[in-house]
């Protein structure tokens, strides 16, 4: 058991502080602040419009109009471009399963390496092991697959880098209950047995607080409430506002 000692010297590997962030003259983002440990699995839930996209894509460089610190680390990333970013240890799964539907499934997942000369086959079979079913589908078209065979194939091209931090922007939206149950159960695999650290953002807010370390609540672009994801999944407030329980 860890003692609060021993949980004074761990450090975040990823530090948010003070985040504003705009969409044109619209301001989505209000002094947000989030920290995540290495290790953690860390959710962001709340209403939607609530600003938790925008939280991820400010980590991985997809919006430039913002302030505040991005710290990943220890280096400030804020700064960089996506193609560096990625360099220093971070993945993303953006929301929409965003696969290459012309190119095969290899195809797609060697696109993972893209920052390589060469695919590691190493990596590729690491992530075979961790999608089995992509294995029988390599030679065929990304588009022709399922939409869960379709959010594996997103999800094993992020793991193609061995990140350091995997960003998961709703992967569950859409799919049937079967393939939900299935990348909830990946993302526990990728975390525990790969050593991943991941942040989430998941429209099922009770899943996503039942698998959580820990989690933010946003509201209106702010810092509404944080805790321990079992925690919150029995706060009252949480449970009347964002997971339609009394």
């Amino acid at each position: 058991m860890k003692t609060k000692k021993s949980e004074a010297k761990r450090k975040p590997i990823l530090h948010i502080d003070h985040l504003d962030s705009w969409y044109g003259q619209v301001q989505i983002l209000h002094d947000v602040n989030i920290h995540v440990y290495p290790g953690e699995i860390v959710s962001i839930i709340g209403p939607n419009g609530a600003g938790k996209s925008t939280v991820l894509k400010n980590i991985f460089g997809l919006i430039t109009k913002r302030k505040g610190e991005i710290m990943f680390n220890g280096s400030h990333i804020h700064l960089m471009p996506p193609n560096q970013i990625v360099k220093h240890g971070i993945s993303i799964v953006p929301q929409g399963r965003s696969v290459f539907p012309s190119l095969s499934v290899l195809e797609n997942l060697e696109l993972g390496a893209y920052i390589m000369k060469q695919v590691n086959q190493g990596d590729l079979e690491r992530v075979l092991k961790l999608f089995p079913v992509l294995r029988e589908r390599l030679g065929q078209k990304a588009g022709m697959l399922s939409g869960g065979e379709q959010q594996m194939v997103a999800m094993g091209r992020s793991m193609m880098l061995n990140p350091k931090l995997l960003l998961l922007d709703e992967p569950t939206l859409g799919l049937s209950p079967g393939f939900k149950k299935l990348i909830f159960d990946k993302i526990i695999e990728i975390n525990k047995k790969e050593g991943v650290t991941i942040l989430m953002v998941e429209q099922n807010a009770r899943k996503s607080l039942e698998l959580s370390h820990r989690a933010y609540v946003l509201e209106l672009g702010r810092n509404k409430l944080m805790g321990k994801g079992k925690e919150l999944l029995h706060d009252k407030r949480v449970q009347k506002l964002y997971l339609g329980g009394g």
